[in-house]
């Protein structure tokens, strides 16, 4: 009828496993955080009524950061980027790029993960209207290319 002084390291194991599973879920939900961030980000850039492109990057940098907030994300964590020429021109495609670092803790056994903090990186592509009034295109010409 031995076994008992199993439990003990059981229940060990099972506190560690959960750790790791906070952790996990920590980083799934940093990237689902990034992601919406990423995609609003570009959506108000390139529907921003604005004509020019700094103001559209302020619109975007702030529906980057209401979308962060939205997922109750911290706010000192996280970055947005353009990724090459943000221009606010007819069939431009701008791309946007959030990361997001994730606070990870030591477990025992197992170590930390990329020095305790892990970075969640997401990007997110739109274009233009090609048909949107008051903007130049990008070629000179009326029309885009396929």
């Amino acid at each position: 009828m031995g076994g008992f002084e199993a439990l003990p390291f059981g229940f060990l194991v099972f506190v560690v496993g959960v750790a790791l599973l906070i952790n996990a879920w920590g980083v799934i939900d940093a990237k689902l955080a990034t992601s919406a961030a990423a995609r609003e980000a570009a959506r108000a850039f390139v529907e921003s009524p604005a004509g020019d492109a700094g103001a559209a990057l302020l619109e975007a940098r702030s529906a980057a950061a209401e979308a962060v907030e939205g997922h109750k994300a911290d706010v000192g964590r996280w970055e947005v980027r353009t990724e090459g020429s943000a221009d606010l021109r007819r069939c431009a495609r701008v791309t946007f790029v959030v990361s997001y670092d994730v606070p990870t803790f030591r477990l025992p056994w197992i170590g930390g993960f990329g020095g305790s903090v892990i970075t969640t990186t997401s990007r997110h592509s739109e274009v233009v209207d090609p048909y949107r009034n008051g903007l130049a295109t990008t070629e000179g010409t009326g029309r885009c290319r396929a």
